[in-house]
């Protein structure tokens, strides 16, 4: 596990917080793809009887922050119900977000996705929204720093092994909206709506990274280089990366309908993978 010491000194600093009930180290770090600058992405889950304590939070923060005035940290729910609240700390020179996590919440909805069910909702820092099955996938990729009571060992067996209902679920939410945003930007480019246009190839390339994702059974947490890690996959399309690039300089150089018939290109490809008879079908 990647700088020990900085993921002891947390724990051992926030375990004792009333309400605490797992401490887990989360993002590029947890999956092995961060980089020595990268953030650690801490989550603090606790239930739903007991709420953490954030004014005991807060004074955990104080004693380990490299500016103890400038530590402050939110009460539960002030980021919106899926980013919950938290905190930004800067501790022994490296980036800590703290985020909090309702463990009951987590459970309801990982149930859900599950059994095939998935919400989208608006969500700043989440350009494409927030997916419910995010908290899967953070689940199933975080490092577990400290769970007494079995926690988040008993959320990973929900998570893990990749339920087939949410693969197939996720493919059908997204796969239709791939054509739809291409055909209202080609609405638009009569307008010269430049903006509708970039936001509506911007949706659809990010429901293409969601069907490559779902397709190859890895849960997407975060739109940022989702669609470089997608051209990793087992299951993808050839030259995913430079065709994307392709299609931002078609729309710089305002080559905006050929810009569009790249999609189409890339469209007609993944509904070839995702075909009856397709891979993993």
């Amino acid at each position: 596990m990647p700088h020990v010491p900085l993921l002891t000194r947390l724990t051992s600093a926030f375990r004792e917080v009333p309400g605490l009930a797992a401490i887990v180290l989360g993002g590029s770090r947890a999956r092995g793809s961060g980089h020595l600058t990268s953030d650690y992405d801490v989550g603090l889950y606790f239930a739903a009887a007991r709420p953490l304590d954030t004014e005991r939070l807060l004074a955990a923060a104080k004693e380990i922050a490299d500016d103890p005035a400038a530590a402050t940290v939110t009460p539960i729910g002030e980021w919106g119900p899926w980013i919950v609240g938290g905190a930004w700390l800067s501790v022994q020179g490296s980036k800590v977000d703290l985020l909090y996590r309702n463990a009951d919440a987590v459970e309801a909805v990982m149930r859900a996705c599950h059994g095939g069910l998935v919400t989208m909702d608006y969500q700043p820092g989440h350009p494409h929204g927030f997916c419910s099955a995010i908290w899967m996938g953070e689940i199933a990729y975080c490092q577990p720093l400290h769970d007494p009571q079995g926690i988040i060992a008993r959320l990973k067996s929900i998570a893990l092994p990749y339920p087939r209902p949410l693969r197939e679920a996720l493919i059908q939410r997204f796969q239709w909206e791939i054509l739809f945003g291409i055909e209202n930007a080609e609405l638009a480019i009569a307008r010269g709506d430049r903006t509708h246009i970039a936001g509506s190839l911007y949706r659809s390339l990010a429901c293409i990274a969601q069907v490559l994702f779902a397709l190859n059974e890895r849960y997407l947490i975060n739109e940022k280089g989702a669609l470089h890690e997608a051209a990793l996959l087992p299951l993808t399309l050839p030259h995913l990366v430079e065709r994307i690039d392709e299609v931002w300089r078609l729309v710089g150089d305002g080559a905006l309908a050929p810009a569009c018939e790249v999609l189409r290109q890339i469209d007609r490809q993944l509904k070839a993978l995702t075909q009856p008879g397709g891979p993993r079908s």
